[in-house]
């Protein structure tokens, strides 16, 4: 047995021995009278995740059973924890709508713990796939970005700030190649400002994952455009195979120095810049954003066409037929939505300057 595999030995037998759901794993004894624990998933910084079967409903389905441990022991911490945590699990649960999301089936304490009961998805996470794979190409990413931001758009209407969107949280079902979105940081947050620690600092209740977190979510302001900025993170994880803290810095703005890493589109270029951007002015503020830059792509090829001085209906010859009066082609109506998009951005980046001046 290898270094690595005695360090995951040890991992495991960690889990086991330290939690609840973990020395019932192997076992017939089920938890709460109806789940089997199989094994463990995963470990952080807030709970253990197990895979378990329900062993009361037909075909004994798999589930996955977050167990979150908040560091809290003060009665009025708990009682502080167990509302926000209800609160929290209730905003995950009416996600679950969503095809891309894990269903939340159930929600509870006990014991001084919470937790969660989700759906199964069967499936490959992104970091593995890339690890297996290799780096992709720019149509995959982008193709990735139309799979994600309809999600990303999603939980922002109902309010909700993933926190922690990586490759790792990225699952695509074996099912039927589904991009399925996990692990969301809302309710581990929640608990962690429950938690009866007296230290201040920004780092003490921080949820996330370093390098995909834009500095506003260390000081514990997370905003729609924190989960751009960790989608944008993830575009170049994809493309280059390399996680953020490998690349390079630049010292003046703290932004990733990306550009000389991968060979893709000014376009696109452009769009992973504003999705990355430190500043949250000069970022995009949400998903539609996104999306809208990209869809504009397509019009490109065609713009210059349309960018034309020749008077609409004059003819190159006699023989042409005569256009009608006021008559705008498809092309020339787009170049005319375009011209205007523009200018109204114009505008408004005028208005962002004016308004940022001292």
């Amino acid at each position: 047995m290898n270094r690595l595999s005695h360090k995951v030995s040890d991992f495991h037998d960690d889990v086991l021995h330290e939690t609840q759901l973990g020395q019932l794993c192997g076992t017939k004894q089920l938890f709460r009278d109806r789940y089997e624990i199989q094994r463990v998933l995963g470990r952080g910084g807030f709970g253990v995740t197990f895979l378990a079967k329900n062993m009361t409903l037909p075909g004994n389905p798999l589930c996955v059973i977050k167990q979150l441990c908040p560091k809290v022991t003060k009665p009025k911490s708990w009682q502080r924890a167990c509302v926000r945590f209800e609160k929290e699990a209730k905003a995950l649960g009416k996600l679950g709508n969503h095809s891309q999301i894990p269903m939340l089936l159930d929600y509870f304490d006990m014991n001084g713990e919470f937790f969660l009961v989700q759906e199964y998805v069967r499936g490959s996470t992104l970091a593995r796939e890339i690890r297996r794979t290799g780096p992709k190409s720019e149509g995959v990413v982008k193709q990735f970005l139309r799979e994600l931001l309809p999600v990303l758009q999603y939980i922002h209407k109902h309010k909700v700030i993933h926190r922690d969107i990586k490759p790792h949280n990225l699952l695509r079902c074996d099912d039927d190649g589904r991009l399925v979105l996990i692990d969301f940081g809302a309710v581990k947050e929640e608990l962690a400002k429950s938690s009866d620690g007296n230290s201040k600092s920004a780092t003490t209740n921080f949820v996330g994952t370093m390098g995909f977190a834009p500095p506003e979510q260390f000081s514990l302001r997370p905003v729609y455009a924190s989960d751009v900025y960790a989608v944008g993170v993830t575009c170049l994880f994809m493309l280059t195979g390399k996680a953020p803290l490998e690349f390079d810095y630049d010292a003046h703005n703290g932004e990733i120095a990306w550009q000389k890493e991968v060979q893709i589109s000014d376009h696109f270029a452009k769009v992973l810049s504003k999705m990355v951007k430190i500043p949250l002015e000069e970022r995009y503020k949400n998903a539609e954003d996104v999306m809208w830059d990209l869809g504009m792509e397509s019009y490109l090829p065609t713009l210059n066409n349309c960018m034309t001085s020749q008077r609409l209906g004059a003819t190159s010859s006699s023989n042409s037929l005569e256009i009608p009066e006021g008559y705008k082609t498809h092309v020339t109506r787009t170049a005319i939505a375009i011209r205007e998009w523009r200018e109204k951005l114009k505008q408004k980046q005028a208005m962002r300057k004016r308004n940022h001046l001292p």
